[in-house]
């Protein structure tokens, strides 16, 4: 009759014993936190969802494009034609 007091068990299988047993909790502890955060991710957009909808950035087209002008990146005229398009007038001059 074979009973576990100590006999198979020597320095190296405890150590085995305790590095198994602390992968063993770290692996179910990673499981259940990417469960959790896969779970109570928030749902997709759709159409029977409307709360979900993009809010515009802050400032208008007519800012943003002020903003540009005063940046450099557009010329006046360039500034014009887009402002007089935006207004919904017919660009010319002003």
């Amino acid at each position: 009759m074979m009973f576990w007091y100590n006999h198979d068990m020597n320095g190296w299988g405890w150590l085995a014993l305790a590095i198994s047993t602390v992968l063993f909790w770290a692996l179910i502890i990673t499981v259940g936190v990417l469960l959790y955060r896969a779970l109570a991710r928030p749902t997709r957009p759709s159409s029977e969802n409307p709360t979900w909808q993009k809010t515009p950035p802050p400032g208008g087209p007519e800012q943003i494009l002020a903003e540009r002008y005063a940046r450099g990146e557009i010329d006046e005229e360039e500034y014009r034609r887009r402002l007089a398009t935006l207004r919904g007038s017919p660009p010319g001059p002003t």
